[in-house]
């Protein structure tokens, strides 16, 4: 866990799901390469060929951008796979029972949460994927409030993710904290934007934030 910003006062949490509240590297991973996999596929090459040009472009954006990492679903726009087939395929092949299982501590760190903050999950997967995985862990009646990739039509780094999850929150940007496990597509825009920033490593600091929020023990 590493805090960046903490509001003065936490009235909504923003969380982003995958490699967040769950610590599953092997799903995280096949994630990615499930949809590499799919488009080397549909295009005719092999799946390491895919492998090693979505890596190559990774890699010289990052440069040009000081950094910086980029997701998926924006990379694959640049090789002509736009926003509205992502969230085709993810539908399609992303399978989070086949990794994920209920998680009684998640839900008992949620609980706690909600009774003060209210909860809203951010992801760049579709708002169907990202239930489905929510049901896996044990938590999607807690968690319904949901911004996905189809909400928006855009993949995180996303202002108007964020503005639509702070009109879910019901509250301002000052008060809401956003938790998620990679810097650039979490919490850089989110911090701008004068949210708190919480970079977690996976479910063992979700089930510490009510400590570190004050409010458990």
């Amino acid at each position: 866990m590493r805090i960046y910003s903490l509001p003065e006062s936490t009235e909504a949490i923003i969380f982003d799901i995958d490699g967040t509240l769950y610590t599953n590297e092997a799903y995280v991973r096949e994630q990615v390469d499930v949809q590499i996999r799919h488009w080397a596929e549909v295009t005719g090459i092999s799946a390491q060929e895919a492998r090693d040009r979505i890596a190559a472009y990774r890699k010289e954006w990052s440069a040009r951008h000081g950094g910086k990492k980029i997701s998926l679903g924006n990379t694959f726009t640049a090789f002509g796979v736009d926003i509205k087939t992502s969230i085709e395929w993810r539908n399609k092949i992303i399978e989070p029972e086949r990794y994920l299982t209920e998680d009684p501590k998640l839900r008992a760190a949620l609980g706690i949460l909600s009774e003060k903050c209210r909860m809203v999950c951010v992801t760049n997967n579709p708002v169907d994927a990202a239930k489905r995985t929510l049901r896996a862990l044990g938590v999607e009646d807690m968690l319904p409030l949901i911004v996905g990739l189809d909400t928006c039509m855009a993949s995180k780094p996303s202002k108007d993710m964020l503005i639509r999850a702070t009109e879910l929150s019901c509250t301002d940007a000052g008060h809401i904290l956003s938790v998620g496990d990679r810097y650039d597509i979490d919490l850089a825009l989110p911090l701008e934007m004068g949210m708190g920033a919480l970079l977690a490593d996976g479910a063992e600091d979700i089930y510490a934030l009510p400590g570190t929020l004050g409010l458990s023990g």
